[in-house]
C-alpha cells in the first residue's frame, strides 16, 4: 500500500514527524505471544487486539460487537482505518455492565495495524472505556462517537508503546446535555499523533479533552484538538500538560470554534509545558475563533522549567535532587490525570507516569 501522508508544510501537521511511517507499514509483525495480563485494570468486559486483530480467547466483549463499522472520514490517517473493528452501542437509559470500565488493550508486535471503532450512546445512556496501547509498531485508530441527549461517556487512554508510532483520530458529535470526557497519558517511548474533532451539536453539551504527554530522548508527541460549539450554552475544557527531556519535542495545538448561534458558550484552554532540559522543545498553540457575542472563553499557555527555589527547599530538607525533580514533575501533571473518573484506572495511569519519571530522572 502506498501511503499518502500529510506534509509538515501543512499548518495542521507542522510539528508532526511522519517520516518513519512508510518503513513501519512495510515491516512484518512478529509471531511472539504478547503478555497482556499486566495491562488489565479491572474485571469488566475486555478486548485484546494483537496487531489489529481480536484475540477471542483472551477477550470477553460484553456489550461490544466485532465486525464492520459504520465509520468514514477524510482525515489522512483516520481514513486508513477501515474494515473490521469494534462497536459499542448502548440503548436509552442503559449502561455498560458492572465490574469496571470496558477495557480495550491494543498490542503491536511490529508492522502496522489500522482499526476503526464506533461508539453510539442513546439518550441518557452511560459508558466508561479504558484503552491501552503497548508493544512495538504503528497502531493507527479511528473512533467515531455519537452521544444522544444527556448521554455520558468517559474515556481514559494510555499510550505506553516501547517504540513505533501511535496515531489516534476521534470524531465526536454531542447532542443536547451530553457529556464526553477524554483523558490521555503518553508515557511510552514511541512517537504519537493525537487528533480529535468534537462538535457540541446540542444545547448544554459538555466536552473535556486533555491529558499529559511525557517525552524523552528524541521522541515526539503531537496533539491537535478542535472543539466546535455549534449550539448555545455549551461548555468545553482542554487541559494539557507536556513534559520534555533530552532532545524530545512535545507539541499541543488546541482550538475552540464558536458558531454564531452558540451564544452563552463557556470554553477554556489550559496548555502548560515543562522542560526538564534546555535542549528539549515544547510547542503550544491555543486558538479561539468566536463568531458569537455572548460567550465566556479563555486560553492560557506557559512553558517553563522546574522551580529552582522549590528544588533547593526540598533538597535542603534531605530529599535527593532526582527525587525532588520527580515529585515536582508529578505534581505538574497530576491535575491532568486526576480527571479520570474511575479510581482503579486513575491509579494505574498514575503508576505509569511515576514509572516514566523513575526511569527518566
Amino acid at each position: 500500500m502506498t501511503l499518502s501522508l500529510p506534509s509538515s508544510r501543512d499548518e495542521a501537521w507542522r510539528w508532526s514527524d511522519l517520516s518513519g511511517l512508510p518503513a513501519l507499514a512495510e515491516a512484518p509483525a512478529t509471531k511472539a505471544a504478547p503478555d497482556a495480563d499486566s495491562h488489565w485494570i479491572g474485571d469488566g468486559p475486555r478486548l485484546l487486539f494483537v496487531n489489529g486483530l481480536l484475540d477471542q480467547g483472551r477477550s470477553r466483549p460484553g456489550p461490544v460487537t466485532i465486525g464492520q463499522t459504520d465509520t468514514a472520514t477524510d482525515h489522512p490517517l483516520g481514513r486508513l482505518a477501515s474494515g473490521a473493528g469494534w462497536t459499542l452501542a448502548i440503548a436509552k437509559d442503559g449502561a455498560n455492565p458492572a465490574g469496571g470500565p470496558i477495557e480495550i488493550v491494543h498490542i503491536a508486535t511490529g508492522g502496522a495495524s489500522h482499526v476503526p471503532a464506533r461508539i453510539i450512546l442513546a439518550e441518557d445512556a452511560q459508558a466508561s472505556i479504558v484503552e491501552t496501547y503497548a508493544g512495538d509498531g504503528w497502531a493507527n485508530r479511528l473512533t467515531s462517537i455519537t452521544l444522544g441527549r444527556s448521554a455520558r461517556l468517559m474515556r481514559a487512554i494510555r499510550i505506553v508503546q516501547a517504540s513505533g508510532f501511535t496515531s489516534l483520530r476521534d470524531e465526536a458529535r454531542l447532542d443536547a446535555g451530553a457529556s464526553l470526557v477524554t483523558t490521555l497519558l503518553g508515557a511510552g517511548s514511541g512517537g504519537t499523533r493525537i487528533d480529535a474533532a468534537i462538535t457540541l451539536d446540542g444545547p448544554g453539551a459538555f466536552a473535556e479533552h486533555g491529558g499529559a504527554l511525557l517525552a524523552r530522548g528524541e521522541q515526539r508527541h503531537d496533539a491537535a484538538i478542535v472543539v466546535r460549539h455549534a449550539r448555545e450554552e455549551g461548555t468545553s475544557r482542554q487541559l494539557w500538560r507536556a513534559v520534555a527531556d533530552d532532545k524530545a519535542t512535545a507539541s499541543m495545538a488546541a482550538r475552540v470554534e464558536v458558531a454564531r448561534d452558540a451564544q452563552k458558550t463557556d470554553g477554556e484552554q489550559s496548555l502548560r509545558g515543562l522542560m526538564l532540559t534546555r535542549t528539549a522543545t515544547i510547542n503550544l498553540k491555543p486558538e479561539l475563533e468566536i463568531f458569537a457575542d455572548d460567550v465566556k472563553c479563555a486560553h492560557g499557555a506557559t512553558v517553563g522549567e522546574l522551580d529552582a527555589q522549590a528544588l533547593f527547599y526540598m533538597t535542603s530538607r534531605g530529599i535527593t535532587p532526582d527525587r525532588a525533580k520527580a515529585l515536582l514533575t508529578q505534581a505538574f501533571i497530576a491535575d491532568a490525570i486526576s480527571r479520570i473518573g474511575d479510581e482503579a484506572a486513575r491509579g494505574a495511569f498514575q503508576a505509569n507516569a511515576e514509572a516514566w519519571l523513575e526511569t527518566t530522572l
